[in-house]
């Protein structure tokens, strides 16, 4: 959840560090620190974001440095529990992402042996434990310090008098970035492109001594040698390119996005026995859990093969019965649930799948097989350009397990959603920003499309909003209807057409404005609803995807009317790496 950055080399580290924690604001922006070592450690921290308030802390000297942008778990965002944190005499700082399950425990027993503590977070105990251990080995007093702990971590440690980072990771991601004569370390790539394209991802386990142009890798107190790979996104990914916000950018770069994933699936990248598979467990979180819900209906209506789909959340201590094939999916690679998960499912003797943007994240290391949904660095909270890339593996792999079934169809993607970006959504704008609640309507793998932009809505512009199956509104949230409270109705023509026509007759009755997005020339639809918003015609391939997408849009379209900071939403992060 947290984002952490660190820096040895020939460079001032404060400023290289700042630039490194705004790119990681997604991950969490409750509060921020920087630390670096001169003569001394250096410390500024505070509450607030570092993109606003960061400016004190490139003052800080050394080159030499490490830094925490804060998602809080443990004690409430205050100067006093923004990281980094240290030692009873200020000579050992510590950033950490991740929990420390039994932090109680060892608080008690380090302030029975005369430890101060400062803050209310869990992490204050390693950089004690480090403390108790070292004597001008911070490597070893690290390593000597970590079986103490239990939950997990990623950790940039450094001390007085030690030009040297010690980087430890176990359940939480950490990257490191070569580059000529400077190391850096991270959360995950993006902030590490703008210096170089090579890198180490450690495994858990792992720890790592970082100095200027060295990186040393150790498992469990071993020397290891960990690759250096190419990471193929580039510094553009991440930038801006002129839109208002990431968000709008990312749904821009969506047709593009449907492409390349689409492109990655085929008969060689998707192993065999899942082409061959006759039955399926899923395990999902957020966004991923809306694309897999899509995939379960698609898979069931196209090539008759049942899916079992799980939240990963309960499938941990609820697990179902299960065989063969457990599919885990996350936009991250790093969500803690979903990671769970896929390891219940290997205990159980089960085949692994996962599905997942990012090289080298640790459901890649867990499961037996991954296929990558290549969208590139998503930057803003909201899921956009990740979930449509997640459809597209899904819409892929059905087109394969049915032998082309979807072939063209698939092919008509593209452009159909560049036609509906250009669609005009202002009255239906107009209606959403004066609601205080929307509700989402669909049928079939239009429901979890409505369940997705019901997600949008409420993430970045804070209206509540609910997606339900249509035929479902009937039973009990008809009583919340009321002039005030807009409904959108996903109403294409298909098997459920005349009864979604019927359901939004039901809806109108009550008094509630209807939303409805349907196909271009629909007129009996557009007569009964307040705003038609047209989608090309095609297949029902094309219509998940445009409809997703005018879905996104909309939510993006009334968060910007209401003034909302759309992507950096209040109380989220963009990886969710803690239970």
């Amino acid at each position: 959840m947290c984002g952490i950055f660190g820096y040895v080399g020939y460079r001032a580290a404060a400023p290289v560090i700042i630039e490194g924690l705004k790119k990681l604001e997604y991950r969490g922006y409750d509060s921020f620190g920087v630390a670096t070592i001169s003569s001394s450690i250096q410390v500024y921290k505070g509450q607030g974001r570092i993109s606003e308030a960061g400016k004190r802390a490139s003052e800080l000297h050394g080159q030499t440095g490490i830094g925490h942008t804060r998602w809080a778990t443990h004690g409430v965002p205050n100067d006093v529990n923004a990281h980094p944190h240290l030692d009873c005499k200020g000579e050992i700082a510590v950033v950490h992402n991740g929990i420390i399950e039994n932090f109680s425990d060892l608080k008690r027993d380090l302030t029975g042996r005369g430890h101060h503590f400062l803050s209310e977070t869990d992490t204050e105990v390693i950089v004690h434990l480090i403390e108790e251990r070292f004597s001008g080995d911070l490597l070893g007093a690290v390593q000597s310090a970590l079986p103490l702990l239990s939950g997990s971590y990623a950790l940039l440690v450094m001390a007085k008098g030690c030009e040297e980072i010690i980087a430890a990771r176990e359940g939480s991601p950490l990257t490191i970035g070569v580059g000529d004569g400077e190391i850096f370390a991270a959360s995950d790539m993006t902030p590490l492109l703008e210096y170089t394209e090579r890198a180490i991802f450690l495994e858990d386990g792992d720890t790592a001594r970082l100095r200027a142009g060295q990186a040393e890798v150790f498992h469990e107190g071993k020397p290891i040698i960990r690759q250096t790979e190419l990471v193929d996104w580039s510094i553009e990914d991440v930038k801006k390119g002129g839109f208002r916000h990431y968000m709008l950018k990312e749904i821009y770069e969506e047709p593009m996005v449907y492409s390349q994933a689409i492109r990655g699936v085929t008969l060689e990248t998707v192993p065999v026995h899942v082409l061959r598979m006759r039955a399926a467990t899923m395990v999902a979180c957020g966004s991923s859990y809306h694309a897999a819900l899509l995939f379960k209906y698609l898979l069931g209506e196209s090539c008759q093969i049942p899916v079992t789909l799980e939240l990963s959340s309960e499938f941990k201590y609820y697990t179902p019965p299960v065989r063969d094939l457990v599919i885990g999916i996350t936009q991250s690679g790093e969500t803690a649930d979903t990671i769970a998960a896929l390891k219940v499912a290997k205990t159980n003797n089960c085949h692994t799948l996962a599905i997942t943007n990012i090289l080298g994240s640790s459901i890649t290391r867990i499961a037996d097989h991954t296929l990558y949904m290549r969208a590139g660095p998503e930057i803003s909270v909201a899921a956009t350009k990740s979930f449509i890339a997640e459809v597209a593996v899904f819409l892929q792999m059905t087109n394969l397990i049915c032998r082309g079934a979807h072939e063209e169809a698939l092919a008509r993607g593209n452009r159909a959603m560049e036609e509906a970006l250009l669609t005009d959504l202002s009255s239906a704008v107009a209606l959403c920003k004066k609601a205080t609640s929307i509700f989402y309507v669909g049928r079939g793998p239009f429901y979890p499309v409505a369940l997705e932009g019901a997600l949008k809505m409420k993430e970045i512009s804070y209206i509540h909003a609910e997606g339900y199956a249509a035929g479902e509104i009937k039973h009990g949230p008809f009583a919340l209807l009321s002039a005030e409270t807009p409904v959108v109705a996903i109403c294409t023509k298909g098997p459920t057409y005349g009864a979604m026509l019927s359901n939004i007759k039901e809806i109108k009755a009550r008094g509630s404005p209807v939303i409805a997005l349907g196909e271009r020339g629909d007129s009996e639809l557009a007569d009964i609803v307040d705003v038609y918003i047209p989608i090309p015609t095609g297949e029902q391939v094309v219509h998940l995807l445009t409809t997703t997408i005018l879905l996104q849009l909309l939510a993006y379209l009334t968060a910007d009317a209401l003034g909302r900071d759309i992507d950096r939403p209040r109380n989220l992060a963009k990886s969710v790496t803690v239970e």
